[in-house]
């Protein structure tokens, strides 16, 4: 580790690597990278505790375009992050996305986001009733007014994968990283001077970029700074099934989609099991340490929706469940990626509420090219930039799970 880097990135997770490795990969960066990441393991980072999602069904075209780089990415993951020998397939399982309506309203909301997403080229189809039950027999649609069916690019794959992908390339490429803590930045009016480490370490940085995941507020405080992101508890639980319906899709080649039921419970294969969680009937700020699992979320929200949802479902039991931090937007729960006005060498990447995973390969070229080149140069990402954050307007995303 140097003294004085071009580059100095809060946190190294899946945002953090994938910031360094874009930026040592494009070809008109040959400045230097130090990546401070204070728990190597990752055992409690957002990225490991993950439902490790990609979707293109959202209601605003920006996060329609990021997930739909992502998928890409996704995809040629292994050649792009080849080191050596080394080619980290992430198993990307594209089963889709089904998201349910049993209401007209419901229904109605689906319809417009399907407009938008067609709109963006996304593989999307608008279903009736009798074709969602034609598709997914084990399913109860007889409530169902109408669904919408992701056939191709949405998915699930490895999470730590993704991650360790970005962290070993960026190092093979020359980013260095650091097991330490930034417990201090330095500020001089409108320019970050520094970062000063929990080792004693003085690191000087041309650009600070804050990927700090639920702790992001507490990295721009210390730069004087304020960004509305806080930690939010979501539990997943694994469940075993008496008789498994993975297999018995009419599509897919019998594989099945992660489904979201109207009540906003979800549930997806997981490999011979299933995954499933749902949102918090109450939804506080959670202690940067309270990992503790909302038990009682699966007997009393989960299992009566999904035993009502498919006969499949009705004898399960849960063999494994963990809770994990969203970095939680509390003004739009979408990302922020971009300087902040004031203090321009200071640069956002967080508040992606659940979807940092399916968003941090366009979140890092993006972060990259506002690095190397003082703007976006693919996807201009202008609209989740901080200065919303400032003029207190919501950047708008209904299709939020």
């Amino acid at each position: 580790m140097k003294q004085s880097y071009d580059v100095v990135i809060v946190g190294g997770a899946v945002i953090g690597s994938a910031v360094a490795y874009f930026l040592a990969a494009n070809p008109d960066f040959s400045g230097s990278v130090l990546v401070v990441e204070m728990d190597p393991t990752y055992a409690k980072a957002s990225t490991s505790l993950s439902s490790s999602s990609i979707r293109n069904q959202f209601s605003n075209p920006i996060n329609v375009r990021i997930s739909q780089f992502g998928t890409e990415f996704i995809r040629n993951f292994a050649d792009t992050m080849q080191v050596g020998s080394d080619r980290p397939d992430l198993a990307f399982h594209e089963g889709g996305y089904l998201f349910l309506a049993n209401t007209e309203d419901q229904a109605q909301t689906l319809r417009e986001h399907h407009a938008v997403q067609r709109a963006c080229g996304a593989d999307v189809v608008l279903w009736q009733r009798d074709e969602v039950a034609a598709a997914f027999p084990h399913l109860n649609a007889d409530d169902i007014v109408l669904a919408s069916y992701g056939q191709s690019g949405e998915g699930w794959f490895n999470n730590t994968g993704l991650m360790y992908g970005f962290k070993n390339k960026a190092r093979s490429l020359g980013v260095d990283y650091v097991t330490d803590e930034v417990v201090a930045i330095g500020r001089q009016g409108g320019k970050i001077t520094d970062a000063t480490l929990k080792s004693g370490a003085v690191i000087s940085a041309g650009v600070l970029v804050n990927a700090s995941g639920p702790r992001a507020a507490l990295t721009a405080r210390m730069a004087g700074l304020d960004v509305p992101v806080e930690p939010r508890k979501r539990t997943l639980f694994v469940f075993d099934c008496a008789q498994s319906p993975e297999g018995s899709a009419a599509v897919n080649q019998g594989r099945l989609p992660l489904m979201i039921d109207p009540s906003g419970v979800f549930c997806r294969p997981e490999g011979r099991f299933f995954l499933t969680g749902c949102p918090p009937v109450e939804d506080p700020c959670s202690d940067w340490d309270d990992f503790e699992p909302r038990y009682d979320e699966f007997e009393e929200i989960i299992w009566p929706a999904l035993a009502a949802r498919s006969p499949a479902f009705e004898t399960i039991k849960a063999v494994n469940q963990w809770a994990g931090h969203y970095d939680f937007n509390t003004l739009d729960h979408n990302l922020v990626v971009g300087p902040h006005p004031e203090v321009k060498n200071f640069i956002f990447a967080n508040g992606f509420s659940g979807h940092g995973l399916q968003q941090g390969p366009a979140a890092g070229r993006g972060v990259a090219e506002l690095i190397v080149h003082g703007g976006f140069r693919t996807l201009d990402l202008s609209e989740v930039g901080y200065e919303r954050i400032l003029e207190n307007r919501p950047f708008l995303e209904k299709a939020v799970i």
